[in-house]
């Protein structure tokens, strides 16, 4: 209700300024822009609200919480506010938008091809916005990068990988990428790569035996009898390896702790 009162007040403002123009004469552009532009910004704001509202609605949302969808229309905002802001700039010395663009086309051709990658990024970042491809909290693998989606805003892709770093990924390198979702998918299967050097003393069979046991404590996480050491390759003085083992369900913290423990087994066990 404020914002429809202040929408109200900004339209009344608006018609008095032009109604006295000649009374202000040279400030008249100056707050004739600016009052255009939070009419702008109101009208905005109130649209997004009101969409992302019905959206939580219909899809039962909590406010804390968001998803594509919601980030894909603020990132839209965001966008309009912008274009706005340089509108309500050129206002102020009575520039009219549509003659500049069309008087300076060469100029703003020129302008498209500098900026053509920052472009790109903010247009793949709106595709991936609205995109099922991927969303915020997926466990995704983007080129060579693994980990967890934080964020998508305009510009960058923020994972968070199983070291606990923080990468932002530019969204064209992201649309343009082969991207693993292992939380569309739901792919539970784990698997540890690693070599034990063939002087290690004991058998396949044996050390697997002592992985399960020394993983007893997550048994309620793993399907039962989906341990499995698999040989990849045998060289001329090493095996390479991969321990593998099926979660009951995607769980990727679950999964970070128990990749943690068997790598730790793992590095013990060979020393």
């Amino acid at each position: 209700m404020i914002r429809f009162s202040l929408l109200g007040g900004l339209y009344y403002l608006k018609n008095i300024l032009e109604n006295n123009k000649k009374g202000i004469d040279l400030a008249f552009p100056i707050f004739h822009s600016i009052v255009e532009f939070l009419i702008l910004l109101t009208i905005v704001n109130i649209v997004t609200a009101a969409l992302i509202m019905i959206y939580r609605l219909r899809k039962n949302i909590p406010y804390k919480f968001t998803d594509n969808v919601i980030n894909g229309v603020n990132n839209l905002y965001y966008l309009i506010v912008t274009f706005g802001v340089i509108m309500m700039v050129l206002g102020f010395w009575g520039i009219d938008f549509q003659s500049l663009l069309t008087s300076l086309s060469i100029v703003a051709a020129a302008v498209a091809i500098i900026s053509k990658e920052y472009v790109n990024g903010i247009i793949s970042g709106i595709i991936i916005s609205f995109s099922k491809e991927i969303n915020i909290d997926d466990y995704v693998k983007i080129a060579n990068h693994k980990g967890k989606i934080l964020d998508i805003n305009l510009t960058k892709v923020t994972l968070l990988n199983e070291d606990d770093d923080i990468i932002y990924i530019p969204n064209d390198k992201v649309y343009m990428s082969e991207i693993i979702n292992y939380t569309k998918k739901e792919i539970k299967k784990v698997s540890i790569d690693f070599e034990l050097n063939l002087d290690y003393h004991t058998t396949i069979e044996s050390f697997e035996k002592s992985l399960v046991a020394a993983l007893k404590d997550f048994d309620k996480y793993i399907e039962d009898g989906s341990y499995n050491i698999k040989i990849v390759d045998v060289y001329h003085d090493y095996l390479a390896l991969k321990f593998q083992y099926k979660l009951k369900e995607v769980n990727i913290d679950i999964e970070r702790l128990i990749r943690r423990k068997t790598i730790r087994l793992i590095a013990n066990a060979i020393k």
